[in-house]
């Protein structure tokens, strides 16, 4: 008998309810994936991920598929960090994001961290499609190793679509095994905590942001078209995240 690891896929759906909100017709979850509408907020709707399960572990598979129609807003989050661990099965583990934002809506897409424990062997995939007039704020966080302790191996791919245009693709691989240089100052520095933002709005495409230093560990850069990408270095996802949220409020995001 084959044994494989976990299998589970969560899906949502956001749309106008007709009276100047957002309705959620599809909200699904399995496993480790539960999902839990909180409080809305004026036509945002808001759905948090609530982790039901240890993982992902070695050979597991998640996913998460999220579609923001047509005049919708959803803002998601997540209760606590995610943890990727070392498991019995060999193999790396899998996290496949998809997200989709259709013309006039806007997608506030805000994880907490990612964390990669000693021994673990991840591989993410975040992939986004915003249509010419779609909104969007995306933050990535990653942590390298919980306190005190080594990082497992942590692959990470993102892929950002506006109008069909690819205006950002990128992958960064760190921990036993990722190609040298990935702990240099070339990149992470000895920094155990990386995250950055992706901020698509329609009125970049005539008024893009200037490229420059948000202190002494983050950058912004603006993006093919409409989409700006903030990127930070710290030493702890606590100093990570206000580094982050400095960004998003200097942006006016």
């Amino acid at each position: 008998m084959t044994v494989t690891g976990v299998r589970a896929q969560a899906r949502i759906v956001a749309r106008p309810d007709g009276r100047g909100g957002t309705a959620l017709p599809v909200l699904e979850g399995e496993g480790p994936l539960a999902l839990r509408r909180t409080r809305s907020s004026g036509a945002e709707a808001r759905v948090m991920v609530v982790g039901a399960m240890s993982g992902p572990l070695g050979g597991d598979r998640f996913g998460i598929d999220a579609r923001v129609e047509d005049g919708a807003r959803l803002s998601v989050g997540s209760a606590a960090a995610t943890i990727a661990l070392p498991g019995q099965l060999k193999g790396e583990a899998r996290y496949d994001v998809r997200l989709d934002v259709a013309d006039g809506a806007e997608l506030r897409w805000l994880p907490e961290p990612l964390i990669s424990a000693k021994g673990s062997d991840l591989h993410v995939g975040t992939r986004v499609d915003v249509r010419p007039t779609g909104r969007l704020v995306l933050r990535e966080e990653q942590v390298l190793g919980r306190a005190g302790e080594e990082p497992g191996r942590l692959t990470s791919r993102l892929t950002v679509r506006v109008a069909g245009t690819a205006v950002l693709d990128q992958e960064l691989a760190s921990g036993p095994g990722a190609p040298g240089g990935w702990d240099g100052p070339a990149v992470l520095a000895g920094h155990r905590a990386v995250g950055q933002l992706v901020i698509v709005r329609p009125e970049f495409a005539h008024e893009p942001v200037a490229a420059r230093m948000l202190g002494e560990s983050a950058a912004l850069t603006p993006l093919p078209g409409p989409a700006a990408l903030v990127t930070a270095v710290a030493g702890d996802a606590l100093l990570l995240r206000r580094l982050l949220d400095q960004a998003l409020d200097q942006l006016g995001a």
